[in-house]
Order: structure tokens, then sequence, then C-alpha cells
């Protein structure tokens, strides 16, 4: 008896995983295509960049607003307001890369590049099941890392440190995906939109950061 109680709550384990890695797999790619929409709008409006600071309030608002209500209807309408404003903001960076010579190259390459990362990072972590929760420390300290590189970059605007800090982007956010990815498959994460959140804030800031890379390595 004692042996099929727990064969009965591991069963539930997994099934309750597998519906968390299904409805956010299935958000994930909802919000990539209303994020991607408002992104087309905003390039064709040729509307411009709303500046840093509403960019800031804008963004970060509506992503804690969405974990306030991520237990209820409401975070699914605030994570599509939040990936509909971030694909706002994305729209008048298309728009400038896209006037280069070689701008529509470019962004082609950091859309293949963005998704080969994620693709590749979650497949790696779905195949060998590998508890990725040790990045925790490491991710921390790139966290301060970057807050602090970011800071210096306002004021003091080097191409150098931008490059840095792009970089330094993608590693954090492909560290994201991993620990995001395994903590799903664990059990360490039971909210869908949650997880979507994370995992979508990782791409948008991959692909800004390829973006940026390979805009500067060609100037």
């Amino acid at each position: 008896m004692r042996y099929n109680n727990t064969l009965s709550r591991s069963q539930t384990a997994v099934q309750e995983t597998n519906k968390v890695l299904r409805n956010t797999y299935m958000l994930l790619g909802m919000t990539l295509v209303a994020a991607a929409l408002s992104a087309g709008v905003s390039a064709m409006m040729n509307l411009p960049h709303p500046g840093l600071i509403i960019t800031l309030v804008g963004f970060y608002g509506l992503m804690f607003l969405t974990e306030r209500n991520k237990n209820s209807s409401l975070g699914l309408l605030f994570i599509f307001a939040f990936t509909a404003f971030t694909g706002y903001t994305i729209g008048p960076i298309l728009n400038y890369y896209l006037s280069t010579a070689s701008g529509t190259e470019t962004v082609m390459l950091a859309l293949g590049g963005t998704a080969l990362t994620f693709l590749s990072l979650s497949a790696y972590v779905l195949t060998t099941k590998k508890d990725m929760s040790f990045l925790g420390g490491m991710m921390m300290a790139g966290f301060v890392v970057i807050l602090v590189a970011f800071v210096a970059n306002l004021f003091l605007a080097l191409p150098a440190l931008s490059l840095a800090l792009s970089a330094l982007f993608i590693l954090f956010s492909s560290g994201a995906i991993l620990m995001q990815t395994s903590a799903i498959i664990h059990g360490g994460e039971q909210n869908y939109i949650s997880a979507t959140v994370t995992l979508y804030v990782s791409i948008f800031n991959i692909f800004l950061s390829l973006l940026q890379l390979l805009g500067l390595s060609r100037d």
C-alpha cells in the first residue's frame, strides 16, 4: 500500500511538471508572437522610442504586475501587455538597423542566433535532466557586474564597454534559461506565467544584445 501511494504521488508530480512545462512553452510562443506583431506595427508606423525612463518604468512596472497576479487571470493580461510593450520598444531599434547597409542581414542573424541559443539550451536541460541550480551564485555575481557596467556605460558610452555589456547579457540570459528550464522539470517552478516571464525576458535580452554585438562589430 505504501509503495502504491508513493508511486501515485510520483506520477502526479510528473504530470504536474509536464503540465507546467507544456503551458510555459505554449504561453511563451503566444507572447513571442504578440511581441513580434507589436514590433512590426511599431516599425511600420515609425513610432519613436519611448526613451530610457519610460522604457524602464514600463518594463519593470508591467513585469511586477505580471508577477503579482501570476496566480490569477490578470497575470495573463499583464504578461501580454508586458510583451506588447517590449515589442513596441523594439520597433524603433529595428528601424535603425534596417536603415543601414547590412541591417537586414544583421537583424536576421540576431533572430537566428537567438532562436538557436534558446533551443540549444532548452534541449540540453530537457535531454540531460541536469539540475542547474548550482548556477545561482554565479548568476548573482553576474547580475552585480552587469548592473555596475550598465550604470558606468550610461556616463562613459564607450563602444568597448557596450560590447562587453552585451556579451555579459547574453551569458547571464543563457544562464537564466538553463536555471528556469531546470527548475520547471525538477518541480522548483510550478507557475507557468512566472516561468514564461523569465524565459521571455532572457530571449528579449539575447536578441537585443546580439543586435548590438553584430551592429557594433560591423561598424
